[in-house]
């Protein structure tokens, strides 16, 4: 038993589970569905507005929502309910389970980090009932499970200290979505709206610097696609990028081993990956962008830009990837924005093929996929990459950053949690790198 003031209970006495909240039927209130909770992020909002009529899970501001079926309960699936318009309550999926403080026994912020404690998600796993791929945990069960509580002052100290570090975390995620945000505009600008031709060709400033205003023509002319540049070619995108470059790696070499997983839904870096000796899988290098090709990952935007290996370093993952690789003068960078693009998922998820459930992009497919191009060794790509590599370094210094925080937080949870690590022990750490 850790310091003196803290006491052993069981977690449904230690928190409120599924606590009474009061919704009107035939009222409209913020509705969020399993999807809109990422494992990395500590707050949810609503996916969107519904009537409620009966049913689901139902919430307030600031309550816990845990996934309490597979795969989403094994995969983190936790977040904190903070809707976008102030109201108290909501509702969602009947696959959440609701957990929040206790009055006079725990603080809110407290009982989030309960559920995110590893032993506890083990153990929830461990009471998982039901056919394979619908198993879920009884609510009831939890009440199995013992957890210390600390005295209340020391929870909120707790809280405050993991907290710090998801708040840089969050802080991070939010620099590198407008970073990334940043280039996508400009690519959306340049290659698919041409805003600095229709602004030359109605005599007005391009807003780019006069070296790269002038390598736009100053028309548009028609095409398959609609107007296009004058100069440039509607063409395939094997023509701009390679799919499935074929990359070495024998089998039985240790490596990074990127997991469906692990995969971003949104940004290009993934938060963790790990060593794995190669069997057999899709190889990629710094650079290549991957595509989820395999139903729901590809509708959900399952997509990555590796920047993440050492130089030389080749790493594997799923078969379920597509490789894009730009060619000639396109930056690599060019290829992540393209299949960042609607359109572009949108034809991807036209292109598949096979039985419900299990439906997937056959690679060669996306060769149709069509945009309207400048000649390959065009120094507008070159321009193009001056002007967007900037951010996506940023966004890998964060990412990285990101790493070594979450890293210290899933460190210091289970010691702070169980009493193993004091308090003050765990500030002096955190201050050193959360200035």
């Amino acid at each position: 038993m850790p310091s003196d003031g803290w006491t052993q209970m069981q977690f449904d006495q230690a928190v409120q589970v599924n606590p009474t909240v009061a919704l009107e039927k035939g009222n409209v209130y913020p509705f969020v569905e399993m999807a809109a909770v990422d494992p990395d992020s500590r707050g949810v909002q609503e996916s969107e507005h519904r009537a409620f009529k009966s049913g689901g899970a139902k919430f307030m501001t600031g309550d816990t929502l845990m996934a309490r079926i597979t795969p989403c309960l094994e995969n983190g699936k936790v977040a904190r309910f903070y809707p976008s318009d102030g109201v108290s309550g909501g509702f969602g999926s009947t696959e959440f389970i609701v957990v929040r403080g206790r009055k006079g026994v725990t603080d809110n912020d407290f009982a989030y980090y309960l559920t995110k404690w590893p032993e506890f998600r083990q153990y929830a796993i461990s009471q998982m009932t039901g056919s394979s791929g619908r198993q879920r945990v009884p609510v009831g069960s939890l009440s199995h499970f013992d957890v210390l509580i600390p005295p209340l002052d020391e929870q909120r100290r707790i809280a405050a200290i993991l907290g710090s570090l998801d708040d840089k975390i969050e802080l991070n995620r939010r620099m590198s979505r407008t970073l990334e945000g940043m280039a996508q505009a400009l690519f959306k600008s340049w290659f698919i709206d041409f805003d600095p031709v229709a602004a030359k060709t109605q005599g007005a400033d391009a807003g780019l610097p006069a070296t790269i205003a002038d390598l736009f023509p100053d028309r548009l002319v028609d095409s398959d696609l609609g107007p296009i540049p004058e100069g440039w070619a509607v063409r395939s995108l094997t023509e701009a990028i390679a799919i499935n470059p074929k990359r070495t790696l024998a089998k039985g070499t240790l490596a990074p081993f990127l997991e469906m997983s692990n995969m971003p839904t949104r940004g290009p870096s993934p938060d963790k990956w790990r060593l794995r000796e190669m069997i057999s899988g899709m190889k990629f290098v710094n650079g290549d962008t991957l595509v989820a090709r395999i139903t729901p990952c590809l509708e959900n935007g399952k997509t990555a830009y590796v920047d993440f290996l050492r130089d030389g370093e080749v790493g594997w993952g799923s078969t379920e990837y597509i490789v894009l690789r730009p060619k000639g003068e396109v930056p690599p960078i060019f290829a992540y924005l393209v299949a960042r693009t609607e359109s572009f998922r949108t034809f991807a998820i036209r292109q598949m093929t096979g039985s419900s459930g299990r439906q997937r992009v056959p690679p060669q497919s996306v060769t149709k996929f069509q945009l309207a191009l400048p000649e390959l060794d065009s120094p507008m790509f070159r321009a193009f990459g001056d002007m967007t590599l900037p951010f996506f370094n940023r966004i890998r210094s964060s990412m990285n950053q990101n790493r070594r925080l979450a890293g210290l937080r899933d460190t210091l949870l289970p010691k702070l949690l169980s009493g193993e690590l004091e308090v003050p022990a765990a500030e002096a750490t955190v201050e050193t790198v959360t200035p």
